[in-house]
């Protein structure tokens, strides 16, 4: 039985890792290799040859978009199953990849069964999920080393099956339009803020305090619902800043979750969120908002 040989494609080391777990625990037969961003992928795509290629899309030297246009034009790659892996979700980006010829696309953070199943779909179109197939593990093991792996861990174990359970509330009403939250209940004043943004979780969505901002993390507030973020749970947080409403998606994952109020019935939680992004145009963006914090009073420099 010949080797089924996946390209995974992302400047971010730790989200790298996590696919390829991922992928070898689904499919211990499958031959898996990475690259940093679109340039090195190219390289490796000229002198290899795949069946499948999982790309992140914001990368420097060379987008996955670009990678995906490079890819389309070569004769023995117009079919090649090419995903799309990120947390561009607007109509517009989706639109765009599909015209440039994305077999798929999963959008961060992701789950292990979205992943697994995004997978599968383009690989039985091509005819070959049979023969990964045969050598992957039964239901039973593979629920063992999910349970085992640190992708399981980071989307906490949350493998389900398509959700038909509405994502977690969205508590935009309770944030003012100032950058600080309103009160939501006579019980609870909401914090302090210094800005906004909203954090996407793989259970939904919902609008964060930016209390502080570094290069490599950024602490925030969020408002406490029944299903409580995770540590090690993999998220994006997007930041919409600046006159001309300038939009970041980072990912990221949540480093630490504590009460943001000295009581066990917090309505308020506090999120260390490290950034895991390489993009040196997201790093400059980031900057920028540090240095137009100390004047604008919108974040604390130096998390």
């Amino acid at each position: 039985m010949s080797k089924i040989s996946v390209l995974v494609v992302d400047d971010a080391p730790f989200i790298r890792d996590l696919v390829k777990k991922c992928l070898r625990n689904a499919f211990p037969g499958i031959v898996v290799e990475d690259a940093v961003n679109g340039r090195k992928a190219q390289s490796l795509m000229m002198h290899n040859s795949y069946d499948m290629v999982l790309c992140d899309w914001e990368m420097p030297e060379m987008s996955g978009l670009e990678l995906l246009t490079w890819t389309r034009e070569q004769e023995n790659s117009k079919t090649l199953p090419f995903i799309m892996v990120t947390s561009r979700g607007d109509k517009e980006n989706v639109v765009q990849a599909i015209q440039a010829g994305v077999s798929d696309y999963i959008g961060k953070p992701f789950t292990n069964e979205q992943l697994m199943t995004k997978v599968k779909k383009a690989l039985a179109k091509v005819g070959k999920l049979q023969a990964l197939a045969a050598g992957a593990p039964t239901r039973q093991q593979a629920a063992s080393a999910f349970a085992n792996d640190s992708l399981s861990a980071l989307t906490s174990g949350r493998a389900e099956p398509a959700r038909t359970a509405t994502p977690a509330p969205q508590p935009a009403a309770a944030f003012a339009s100032t950058g600080a939250p309103a009160s939501a209940s006579p019980r609870a004043a909401a914090p302090m803020g210094r800005g906004q943004g909203q954090l996407r979780l793989p259970g939904g969505s919902q609008q964060c305090v930016i209390k502080a901002l570094s290069l490599k993390e950024a602490l925030l507030v969020v408002r406490r619902t029944a299903t409580l973020p995770q540590v090690l749970e993999l998220a994006v947080l997007d930041l919409e800043q600046g006159e001309n409403a300038e939009v970041a998606r980072l990912n990221g994952y949540l480093h630490a979750v504590a009460a943001f109020e000295p009581k066990p019935d917090s309505d308020w939680l506090q999120l260390t969120f490290r950034f895991l992004d390489q993009d040196a145009q997201k790093l400059d963006y980031v900057s920028r908002l540090i240095a137009r914090g100390s004047v604008q009073k919108h974040f604390v420099p130096g998390a």
